[in-house]
């Protein structure tokens, strides 16, 4: 059976993430709340607040109940990986349900608004790597390294592509 591609790029947001927060398990607790200018904060508590969206996103189709991950400047590292496992998990989950149709429209509580089943999927991956890309820009702009996290390094990772 063929993958559907929003799968797939779910996969690679969450593989991504999980990849960053790897990286940033090395940090010192000083680091972790290194921040620049035009990002949402701390990275500490970026990472807080991915992880949390993700789970309001999946929480729409009734996949990850709550309560969600608390978002501060101090949530642990261990708790924001715990719950991206839990999203992991639920996007499987998801995609394994036979009455997945992403045109059908959904009510969306929080917006108080109709919208297609696509939307909050689209928006999980376009939000995960707006956020990671802000970590990226602190991790660099403070003299850090960052882990390449493009699709073409979870293709790699996968054994979708090899880089020669």
């Amino acid at each position: 059976m063929t993958t559907p591609p929003m799968l797939r790029q779910m996969r690679h947001d969450v593989w991504a993430t999980e990849k960053l927060l790897e990286r940033c398990r090395a940090l010192t607790k000083d680091q972790l709340q290194l921040t620049a200018v035009g990002t949402y904060g701390t990275i500490q508590k970026t990472f807080a607040h991915i992880v949390r969206a993700n789970e309001g996103y999946l929480h729409t189709y009734g996949v990850i109940p709550q309560p969600f991950l608390e978002v501060g400047d101090d949530t642990p590292l261990d708790e924001t990986a715990s719950r991206l496992a839990r999203v992991r998990d639920a996007v499987e989950q998801l995609f394994k349900s036979k009455d997945l149709d992403f045109d059908r429209r959904l009510h969306d509580e929080r917006r108080k608004a109709d919208l297609d089943l696509w939307v909050p999927l689209a928006q999980f991956s376009h939000h995960g790597s707006d956020h990671r890309s802000q970590i990226g820009t602190i991790l660099t702009v403070n003299g850090l390294d960052a882990p390449e996290l493009d699709v073409w390094a979870y293709a790699t990772a996968e054994g979708a592509y090899k880089d020669f």
